[in-house]
């Protein structure tokens, strides 16, 4: 199987004129708009329309010969729309949204109102609840991505102990925790 001459693995209805030109608003566009993705691969699929090589327009553009390569493959296939920068669609959620607000009113009430023991929401807890509530299960690393597209950040309490004298504790960190740190020494010591 031979190579193709430069220029040529786009195909020549993508190479006209008004391709061409339609290309350079779209270059244009992304420059106005400080989206260097897309500049990027505008610029990589005009400079191999005008016959440089994939191996200049890698270093150009500091990019590997199998990102162009890939570019001008999406030009090919779908054209302007093949190089715009898009969110990848990903996985449909797998409950509704009026699942995720009653999902979320269940946390707000904390999970002694859900029927747990414990005072404090955990990951496996939140996965067992939609499961019995909703019928989906949910892996525990899936469950962060879930809270926090519902609004709920992680909390971890702070362990402390019962008879702790906290004064004590609030002059060790002011006085005696930076007396023992390690002190860098002055750069002229060096």
């Amino acid at each position: 199987m031979g190579r193709s001459k430069t220029g040529e693995a786009v195909s020549a209805k993508r190479r006209t004129r008004s391709a061409r030109q339609t290309l350079a608003r779209f270059i244009e566009k992304a420059k106005k708009s400080d989206d260097l993705d897309e500049w990027r691969r505008g610029r990589a699929i005009l400079g191999y329309i005008e016959g440089k090589r994939v191996v200049d327009l890698a270093e150009l553009l500091d990019v590997t010969r199998g990102t162009v390569n890939r570019w001008i493959g999406w030009y090919e296939k779908l054209g302007i729309p093949g190089i715009r920068t898009r969110v990848p669609p990903g996985v449909p959620p797998k409950l509704s949204v009026e699942q995720q607000l009653e999902l979320a009113e269940i946390i707000d009430a904390g999970p002694m109102a859900a029927g747990y023991g414990s005072g404090v929401w955990t990951g496996p807890m939140i996965a067992d609840l939609i499961e019995a509530r909703f019928g989906y299960r949910y892996h525990n690393h899936s469950v962060p991505a879930l809270l926090h597209k519902l609004g709920f950040s992680v909390q971890r309490p702070r362990k402390r102990l019962a008879r702790a004298d906290l004064a004590a504790q609030a002059y060790w960190l002011r006085k005696r925790l930076p007396a023992i740190k390690k002190k860098r020494p002055p750069a002229a010591a060096l």
